[in-house]
């Protein structure tokens, strides 16, 4: 093996260091490191990779390559957890879910970040300048501690996804007036005053059978008001009961009140009760495969994309799609607000609710050298710059010096929701017990939401099995 082969072998390594001698003068060579990362297959990280494939270059000198593993959503924290679990250590750097930060910091996968923060005034600055909601779900465990274990990537809230034809039509304004003696939303701002009764009458009216006109135009296929995710997979209808049982003054087990805080009388109390009954309430005026607890965020959003519903809530990080004529019946008709709220008896509304999004973090095995390339890119994609190039590209970001320049808005029709609701943001459980809780929780909302179950029986099932899985763990005395 010659020595420049000898070279080019090692550079398919994670690193290396290389000094040359060529002609008696003695050569320092750069490092080539790579960063091994798993990420949710979706807009926010196929724009992440694209951005870095076409501007990333570290300040180091060195050669970094980011070898992006694209894993479906469905399959995501099964791969992940399989890969961290099964000892391989393939990945250094992970788009993890936020809820995943106490299984995995507590299973020893995944590194405490505050030294990294602390020797770092540049990023000590960029994390402070994160709006608090998202930091403390995407970056603490225990959550809302001073403990950090990830950086921000993509920061995420729900939104109304609107069709202005068919909202705006004058006809259709006309009737839902007479009926309901209210406005039909139909501008940006109407939608981010709607509450769950505006939606719920919305879905009522737009109850449409093949051959009944919608805005004028004779019916090809039955069309529906609302959608809105109500999956049993990974944590679809979690997101949505959350939501409402929250708003209702209801509750989900608090960490933050461990050990004395209980799920018993708290996932199961009155206000949660209600929470859910009111959400399995608005099921009845969305399309019909909601009833097989299969209409996750993906399918609601292919339906409001093929022209079928009215309004759809989902997450920011799927409306690329929609604006997209390649993928959207419905991309030249949209519009964006905020995600509806509870109307309490001084009008103002509660739009508490589950949050999205995910942070970046490094696995306790990367390299020295691996933890400076990764500090570098993480500084890179948090800096104002890329940030307002993510924003503009159908990403968001965090920090409040980006998101409350007054451009920000102009990026994308959703961008106006944005700011508004980061305020009202709130995660599920840090333990490491979240995904037993997570999935018996997905299991008996399943049963509620396909009509086997009402929602007393299916959260008196889960505050029982919470309280004594919680007390095994230690969790709660």
């Amino acid at each position: 093996m010659t020595a420049m082969t000898k070279v080019k072998g090692l550079a398919t390594a994670a690193s290396f260091a290389a000094t040359l001698l060529v002609g008696g003068v003695t050569y320092a060579s750069a490092e080539e490191v790579t960063l091994t990362m798993a990420v949710p297959d979706w807009p926010p990280t196929r724009i992440m990779k694209k951005f870095f494939d076409e501007q990333y270059k570290p300040k180091s000198g060195n050669t970094v390559k980011l070898d992006v593993d694209f894993i479906p959503w469905p399959d995501f924290y099964t791969r992940v957890n399989a890969s961290l679990t099964s000892g391989e250590k393939k990945y250094n750097f992970i788009v993890s879910d936020s809820q995943w930060l106490g299984a995995f910091v507590e299973g020893g996968y995944f590194r405490k970040i505050n030294d990294l923060i602390d020797a770092d005034p540049e990023l000590k600055a960029t994390m402070e300048s994160m709006h608090p909601a998202v930091l403390n779900a995407y970056s603490t465990y225990p959550n809302s501690t001073p403990n950090y274990y990830g950086f921000p990537q993509f920061p995420d809230v729900l939104v109304t996804y609107g069709r202005k034809d068919v909202l705006c039509n004058d006809d259709e304004q006309a009737a839902f007036k007479a009926k309901y003696n209210e406005k039909l939303p139909c501008t940006g701002e109407e939608i981010d005053a709607m509450d769950w009764n505006t939606f719920e009458h919305v879905g009522e009216f737009f109850q449409r059978k093949k051959g009944d006109k919608l805005a004028g135009q004779v019916l090809d296929d039955d069309f529906y008001g609302i959608a809105y995710q109500a999956g049993k997979g990974y944590d679809f209808s979690t997101s949505s009961v959350h939501t409402f049982v929250w708003q209702h003054g209801g509750g989900i087990w608090d960490e933050t009140k461990a050990p004395t805080g209980h799920a018993e009388g708290v996932v199961n109390s009155p206000k949660s009760i209600e929470g859910m009954e009111h959400f399995l309430k608005l099921l009845k005026y969305m399309p019909p495969v909601v009833k097989t607890g299969t209409m996750d965020i993906f399918v609601s959003d292919q339906l409001f994309r093929e022209g079928k519903v009215a309004m759809n809530i989902d997450w920011i990080g799927l409306g690329e799609a929609s604006l997209d004529p390649k993928t959207s019946k419905v991309a030249d008709k949209l519009v964006f607000g905020l995600a509806p709220g509870l109307r309490g008896p001084d009008g103002k509304v509660n739009r508490t609710s589950q949050i999205g999004g995910q942070p970046f973090v490094l696995t306790t095995w990367t390299t020295p050298e691996q933890i400076k390339e990764a500090v570098g890119f993480v500084k890179w994609w948090l800096s104002p710059d890329i940030q307002h190039q993510f924003a503009a590209g159908g990403g968001q970001s965090a920090i409040k010096s980006v998101y409350s320049d007054p451009k920000y808005v102009t990026y994308r029709p959703w961008d106006r929701a944005w700011a508004n609701s980061l305020d009202w943001q709130k995660d599920m459980w840090h333990v490491p017990q979240f995904f037993e809780l997570l999935t018996q929780q997905q299991d008996q909302y399943d049963l509620a939401i396909t009509g086997k179950q009402d929602a007393k029986t299916t959260l008196d099932n889960i505050a029982k099995f919470q309280e004594d899985l919680l007390k095994n763990a230690g969790l709660i005395q």
